[in-house]
């Protein structure tokens, strides 16, 4: 059962943020806890998995473990993007170990059914005895892959493991509205736009560190050269998405004054301005006139994220120079943040720290994820009461 099970720790995590205190240590280390939250946060909602560049040609799959679960993301000849169970429906075998393209159909590697790239069973060899490639009561149709449900936005796979999620563009209605602007054509970077980040540290305080700017002028402080705290501004939107925007972007120019070209159409504000969003529960997204990125957490365990980050332009041709140092810089600000998530994950082993307090005026936004992951957790709770 979990630590907090039976007290009223979750109500005080959904005061109003001049009262509340934040999510209790046992939603960062206590395995009962965290499989709850997993279930309520992370399998019932709609969350990010990985990114189409990770299959960016017809017949390209990758096989992705996310909460312990096998999938296997496969594209398929006409390009369309699908996400499998990565499991044979005879023995449960796993379909595929590595990244690679398929030549054919997936191929179990036990008893050799295949299955084509849209998760149709199409050959089962000698399943009616040798030589006899069918039985009279094995319907093929009825033992496809098994489909798990995603949508692709900005590039970004999500996926409702539970299957039951509204749709997407339902739940996300109101950022798809907000960033309908920047609403563009995304080219990857490719190999050079592509890091990723092992950190140990819950990927809740990820997210939670995303959210605020109040850390720049301690913790980047390069950044915070140009683009000062009092810069920005928050972003909230109660059950939804939570962040930071800035009125000073500074484009990155190269040795000749070279910039990356502009997303066309881009309205004014976005001259000068950047936003940056934690789409919950586990994506990160950033917004500027020339480049914008995704930063997928991947869950490893109650205490180790990794962090995939991609960037992304507006014309498929970029300079490797430049990709080059564009990568870098982000890759440095993104590194800065690392001895603070870590840092607060080793707090959260003190039993003195009761979720600490939020300042009313510069954490709101931490304080809105704080107060969906509780929502989400006692929504929960509240539907096993009843049955």
């Amino acid at each position: 059962m979990p630590k907090d099970r039976d007290l009223n720790v979750l109500d005080a995590v959904r005061a109003p943020i001049e009262s509340a205190r934040g999510l209790p240590n046992s939603h960062y280390t206590d395995p009962a806890t965290i499989a709850e939250e997993n279930e309520a946060v992370l399998r019932r909602t709609w969350a990010g998995l990985a990114v189409g560049a990770d299959v960016p040609e017809p017949s390209d799959c990758k096989p992705i473990e996310f909460l312990g679960q096998p999938l296997l993301l496969v594209r398929d000849k006409d390009g369309t993007l699908r996400v499998f169970e990565n499991i044979c429906r005879h023995r449960g075998m796993i379909l595929v170990e590595e990244p690679r393209k398929i030549e054919g159909a997936i191929r179990c590697p036990y008893h050799s059914w295949c299955y084509s790239k849209d998760g149709r069973l199409v050959s089962t060899p000698h399943v009616g005895g040798p030589g006899q490639n069918s039985h009279p009561r094995m319907d093929k149709s009825d033992l496809g892959l098994i489909e798990v449900r995603s949508h692709v936005w900005r590039d970004v796979i999500f996926v409702n493991l539970s299957g039951d999620a509204a749709p997407f563009e339902e739940v996300h209605a109101t950022v798809l509205e907000r960033w309908k602007d920047v609403e563009k054509p995304l080219y990857h970077g490719g190999a050079d736009s592509s890091f990723t980040l092992d950190v140990k540290t819950n990927w809740k305080l990820a997210v939670e560190n995303y959210c605020e700017s109040y850390h720049l002028p301690w913790v980047h402080p390069g950044l915070n050269s140009y683009s000062r705290l009092e810069d920005h501004y928050h972003i909230e939107e109660k059950g939804q998405f939570s962040g930071q925007g800035s009125y000073v972007y500074r484009q990155l120019k190269g040795e000749n004054g070279e910039v990356f070209p502009d997303f066309d159409g881009l309205p004014e504000f976005w001259d000068t301005g950047a936003e940056y969003i934690a789409l919950y529960p586990n994506v990160l997204l950033g917004a500027q006139r020339d480049h914008s990125f995704a930063i997928v957490l991947e869950p490893v365990s109650h205490m180790q994220t990794r962090e995939h980050v991609h960037l992304y332009y507006a014309i498929p041709n970029t300079t490797d120079e430049m990709r080059g140092r564009n990568a870098k810089l982000w890759k440095e600000v993104f590194v800065e943040d690392v001895f603070v998530v870590e840092g607060m994950q080793r707090g959260r082993s003190a039993p003195g720290f009761d979720g600490g307090r939020f300042s009313p005026a510069m954490d709101g936004p931490t304080h809105l994820f704080h107060d969906w992951v509780a929502g989400k957790v006692a929504a929960l709770r509240a539907e096993r009461d009843a049955e």
